[in-house]
Parts: C-alpha cells; sequence; structure tokens
C-alpha cells in the first residue's frame, strides 16, 4: 500500500508541476489579485474629513488636533461656501472672535452630522474650559480591540481561501475526468490496490499545493507595502485550513463525478466556485452586504472558511471559536462525499 501511495503522489505531484496552466491559476492568478487590491485600498480608511475654515481661533486649532480633520483655508466666507455648495466640501467653519459659525451641506447626511458633532463637541469642551468649574460628567477614553478591518486584513484571508477552493475543486474534477476518460481508473481498479491509497495520494497532493498557496499568499501579505499583521493566534487557523481543504475536495471531486468530459468539468466547477466567492465575501467584507445577502452567504462552505481563517489570522479569537466553521466544513465534507461515492463510476458508461 505504501509502494502504492507513494508512486501515486509522486505521479500527480509530477502532472501538476508540468502542467503550467495550472500552476498559473493555482499561484499567480489568485496572487494577483492579492498584489493589485492591496496597492489599490491600503491607504482606505486613514483619510481625514476635510472642512473648509474661514478666520482663526482655538476652535479651528482644536478641531485640527483632532487627528480626524483635514482644514482647508478660505479667505472669504462666500469663497468657502461656495465649495460646500460645488459638494466639494461637507462644510466650512468661520471662526470669529468668540463667535463661531458652520455652515454644511445637507445633501450627504452622514457626512453632515459627523462634523456637526466634530465641531460641536469641540466648541463645548472649549467652553467648559473656559468657564472655570469642572465638567458635571466624567467622559473616559478606553481603546478596545477595532472589529472593522483594513482592506488587507480581509483581502488576504479570503482571496487565499478563493485560491485554495480553486485548485482543490478544479484539481479533482479535472483529474478524476481526465484519468477515467483515458481509462487510468479502469487500470486502478484492475490493478492490485486498494481505493484508499488512491484517495489518500490525492487528498495529501491538495493539502501540500494549499500549503504551499498559503506560505506564498500570506509571504507576500505579510510585506511592508502591504502590511498585513498576523494575530496571536494565527495557528488555529490551522484546522479551518484543512477542514475547507477538505470540503473543497470533495466537491471536486462530486463535479467529476458526474461530468464525463473536461470541458464540461471546467464549466460546472467554475459555475460552483465563481458565484460563491463574490456571495462570500472574498473580494469584500460580508457584512457590509444588505441582510438577505448575509443570510445566503450562510450557505455557502466558502463564507465559513473566510470566516474562520479571518478570526484567526487577524482577530486573534480564541479555541472556542473553532467549532462553528470546522463544523460546519467537515458536515459539508461528509455530506458531499458521501453523494460524490453514490454517483461515481470507474468507468464512462
Amino acid at each position: 500500500m505504501n509502494g502504492a501511495f507513494k508512486s501515486l503522489s509522486v505521479a500527480m505531484v509530477k502532472g501538476f508541476l508540468r502542467d503550467k496552466t495550472t500552476l498559473f491559476f493555482a499561484f499567480l492568478f489568485p496572487l494577483m489579485f492579492l498584489v493589485i487590491f492591496g496597492l489599490l485600498f491600503r491607504d482606505a480608511g486613514n483619510e481625514k474629513i476635510k472642512i473648509g475654515a474661514v478666520g482663526d481661533g482655538p476652535v479651528l486649532v482644536a478641531l485640527e488636533r483632532t487627528g480626524a480633520v483635514e482644514l482647508e483655508r478660505f479667505d472669504t466666507i462666500d469663497a468657502g461656501v461656495a465649495k460646500v455648495r460645488d459638494g466639494d466640501l461637507p462644510g466650512v467653519v468661520q471662526a470669529t472672535g468668540d463667535e463661531v459659525v458652520l455652515r454644511f451641506a445637507a445633501s450627504d447626511q452622514a457626512q453632515a452630522g459627523t462634523v456637526q458633532g466634530l465641531v460641536a463637541g469641540v466648541t463645548q469642551q472649549l467652553n467648559v474650559s473656559a468657564s472655570g468649574s469642572p465638567p458635571k460628567y466624567d467622559f473616559r477614553v478606553e481603546q478596545v480591540e477595532d472589529a472593522s478591518l483594513q482592506p488587507i486584513q480581509y483581502l488576504t484571508p479570503g482571496i487565499l481561501s478563493w485560491g485554495i477552493a480553486v485548485t482543490a475543486v478544479f484539481g479533482a474534477a479535472i483529474t478524476l475526468v481526465n484519468w477515467r476518460r483515458k481509462q487510468v481508473l479502469r487500470r486502478l481498479r484492475l490493478a492490485p490496490i486498494g481505493v484508499t491509497p488512491i484517495l489518500t495520494s490525492r487528498v495529501v497532493v491538495t493539502i501540500g499545493v494549499a500549503l504551499v498557496q498559503a506560505l506564498l499568499f500570506v509571504g507576500v501579505a505579510l510585506l511592508p507595502v502591504f502590511g498585513l499583521t498576523l494575530s496571536g493566534t494565527w495557528w488555529l487557523s490551522i484546522p479551518v485550513f484543512l477542514s475547507g481543504v477538505l470540503a473543497f475536495f470533495t466537491i471536486g471531486m462530486l463535479v467529476g463525478a458526474f461530468c464525463k468530459t473536461e470541458e464540461a468539468a471546467t464549466g460546472a466547477a467554475n459555475i460552483v466556485v465563481l458565484p460563491m466567492a463574490f456571495l462570500s465575501g472574498t473580494f469584500f467584507p460580508i457584512d457590509r452586504a444588505p441582510d438577505w445577502l448575509q443570510t445566503v452567504s450562510k450557505v455557502f462552505p466558502l463564507r465559513h472558511m473566510n470566516d474562520g481563517m479571518m478570526d484567526f489570522l487577524v482577530r486573534g479569537k480564541g479555541p472556542e471559536a473553532l467549532l462553528l466553521p470546522c463544523g460546519v466544513l467537515l458536515g459539508f465534507t461528509l455530506v458531499v462525499a458521501f453523494i460524490a461515492s453514490r454517483v461515481f463510476t470507474w468507468e464512462d458508461s
């Protein structure tokens, strides 16, 4: 059994390495998405709100010190208001002596509320300080873990999971169809080799390729130009990673069991993987999608792999967070593997 397992594994690895198209779509194609999106969105979330300013005084100085505002100076209030009317600025602050006036555009309610809150908060804080009396209410600031994500933090787990899904599904499906069409499966069936070494060799090769993908993608994302920072519990992503590889491998086996030609297997695999990638938060945070879309996305195994990888690679969650993604992915694996075993055939009928 060991000899058959080793021979089959070596043959599969050589076949994988010799196929330049497979190497491109397994490594370079998803890596291109990571590099392009990582460079495009690396500064997202660091932008300041730009507000017009006329005059001078402690309110404008305090606004600049918040770190959330960038002031654009104007000589006259008419020039600042014109910029607001044109939609170039959300508001303009006029500070003359003890009087502070904010003029804002109501077309963007979110920005208007933010600007009003900032100017009003700074002004009230200065009023309390100028009165000399202690504030009635105690206000403290405590930083907690930020639930929001920088682009590279959700792009890396998402594109990594998508790349693994593509390689596992396409690799298993096309190999199975190719071996059946060329009667390799028929010869293996007649040889003194059990089903176990055939199946395990394919699984081991799939996991090995996925491991190389993971090391490459995470290594690139850790470069200073992208700025990914791994959490202290990154190693807990390994069970999610293995569960995800098995889930997508069984999908590939099911696709390969149904399809008769490589072209049909490629088309069927695309129909399965592509919509799943867009609906599972691969290229954007799924928690910003409508509620109904978030509910639909929970049907897909890629959503649970994305969430699980993100929880441990960047959010630093503990072992208790393993239960849901690993449970769903392994349950999905058992169900799909059972269906694939019922429709699998060694030869074309």
